[in-house]
């Protein structure tokens, strides 16, 4: 399938955290599931008749189902917030994408039996068909658990492969950037580094007129890597003190060229819908000259520096336990102090 839409779609967030009964917060995530995808076989069928491509890609905003924890305990939100690798809610969100017909991005909290006492924030791609593709865990966050702070047991038990899955798929070779992460460059070109055409980037960030930094980064991603990016963002957060328009607007979906194809304004909207042309794209990765930048990167020039860089060490938090937020600001303390001690800080 060459050519087909794909829909970034931007849509408002029911927050959970004003529940104390875990089962108040699933049930209210469960009609979010019911509001959103009803939203989405809307948004298909009125693209099918604009265009007449089908909606085969539909990228949700990040934490779409719960918002983001705030006076919770870490212990508190994965009681509530988190849902399991399987059962109800991977059941649900598989009907999801069954519905719609096409591969669905969702960003949610999610627990592991393999680390009883964490939760992981994932990106999980379910096909049109229910089953899981990809599931990606977010590997930079400050504050809540990461792969990265149990690093060798997740290594022994899910292996490198799972640090930076590619699914390849009829629409293209997909890979996900988790919210701020688009500020990294790395975990996309991880991504590229494995053929990943399409970044799928669930985010939830401040809106504004101008250029942010996270808007900047995701036509830098895209243009480094010769990759559509599909960026979804918030509509609001709803029930939740922080203003609820403060995280609205700008998903978009950008070329390989970092041309913005289609980019949404403020509120609930299908506007960031654009055509993927996956045959074009593929034809300019196969094309010499100096616009194909992923075919000119020194990779072995970089090696040896990236080898021998100590920033953030991993297992922050081997033994498989929560880190609170003071404990998380302390381990990045002694990264600064240790980086200003070897000169590299000034």
């Amino acid at each position: 399938m060459m050519r087909y839409t794909a829909l970034a779609l931007q849509t408002g967030c029911d927050a959970v955290n004003r529940d104390a009964d875990p089962q108040e917060a699933q049930a209210r995530m469960l009609r979010s599931a019911d509001r959103v995808q009803a939203q989405v076989l809307a948004a298909r069928g009125f693209l099918k008749g604009f265009n007449g491509y089908d909606v085969r890609l539909v990228v949700l905003p990040e934490y779409w189902m719960t918002g983001f924890p705030m006076a919770e305990s870490r212990e508190a939100w994965r009681a509530k917030a988190a849902i399991a690798m399987t059962g109800h809610f991977q059941d649900r969100l598989a009907a999801f994408a069954q519905a719609a017909g096409a591969f669905l991005c969702s960003n949610h909290y999610e627990t592991d039996p393999n680390f009883p006492e964490l939760y992981f924030q994932a990106n999980v791609v379910y096909a049109p068909n229910g089953d899981t593709v990809l599931r990606y865990r977010r590997l930079i966050s400050l504050y809540a658990p990461s792969p990265y702070d149990v690093w060798d047991r997740y290594l022994e038990i899910y292996g490198a492969e799972a640090i930076f899955p590619v699914a390849e798929t009829e629409i293209g070779a997909l890979a996900t950037i988790a919210s701020e992460e688009i500020l990294y460059p790395e975990i996309a070109r991880m991504a590229a580094f494995s053929g990943a055409e399409i970044l799928l980037h669930p985010t939830s960030e401040v809106g504004a007129p101008a250029l942010t930094p996270k808007h900047i980064c995701k036509r830098a991603r895209a243009v480094e890597n010769m990759a559509y990016v599909v960026s979804a963002n918030s509509a609001g957060i709803q029930g939740t003190p922080v203003p609820a328009a403060s995280t609205d607007g700008m998903s978009i979906i950008i070329d390989p060229y970092g041309r913005a194809l289609a980019e949404a304004g403020t509120g609930e909207t299908l506007n960031a819908n654009a055509l993927i042309d996956l045959g074009a794209l593929r034809e300019a990765r196969r094309r010499t000259g100096m616009t194909n930048t992923l075919s000119r990167i020194p990779a072995a020039a970089f090696a040896g520096r990236y080898q021998a860089a100590r920033h953030a060490e991993p297992n922050r938090t081997p033994d498989g336990r929560m880190v609170d937020r003071s404990g998380a600001l302390a381990f990045q303390q002694s990264v600064i102090d240790r980086l200003q001690a070897a000169g590299i800080l000034k």
